[in-house]
């Protein structure tokens, strides 16, 4: 159960992470100054880890459900 936490934990420091980036690119767009081509770039990484992380929170509700089906047919 620890280890949902932390990977819970982590999505959420991430997802801040990846909003504060994004948000940094638009206000220095919305200013008119055009950034390196490289910063477009920065909210790929967080961007990754959000969907690694959030696939896998989103199949643990799936994988609860499943395995207590499975342990209820294995005590029969």
């Amino acid at each position: 159960m620890k280890w949902n936490f932390w990977i819970r934990q982590f999505h959420r420091w991430t997802s801040i992470i990846f909003t504060v980036i994004v948000a940094a690119i638009f206000i220095t767009l919305g200013v008119g100054k055009e950034p390196v081509q490289w910063v477009y770039f920065l909210p790929l990484f967080p961007l990754a880890l959000l969907v690694f992380t959030g696939l896998y929170l989103f199949a643990l509700p799936y994988a609860a459900r499943w395995r207590n089906e499975q342990s209820t047919t294995s005590e029969a």
